[in-house]
């Protein structure tokens, strides 16, 4: 059976983050943070962003900040840019 890969977020007050599934930091300054988590890249915005906690091998991150937006960003190798023949055979 295949292993369940979990991914929650937990925001409180818009101050306080709590996530399970993080998989790698990409980028992180005072105003986004760019994750690769088990359902996909993760963009989050706000102002004064500290990542308090981190351990890749659980995925727990902590952050704490003013949280103003949060986006999954799609991944381009589910086809989109490539032609319907390379799509095919994949």
């Amino acid at each position: 059976m295949a292993e369940q890969l979990t991914h929650s977020i937990s925001i409180g007050g818009r101050k306080n983050l709590n996530m399970e599934g993080v998989q790698h930091v990409e980028s992180f300054d005072e105003t986004e943070l760019v994750l690769e988590t088990n359902m996909g890249m993760l963009i989050l915005k706000g102002e004064d962003l500290h990542i308090t906690q981190l351990n890749l091998e659980t995925g727990h991150l902590a952050a704490e900040g003013f949280f103003n937006s949060m986006q999954y960003q799609e991944s381009k190798s589910r086809g989109k840019g490539k032609g319907i023949l390379n799509r095919i055979f994949k």
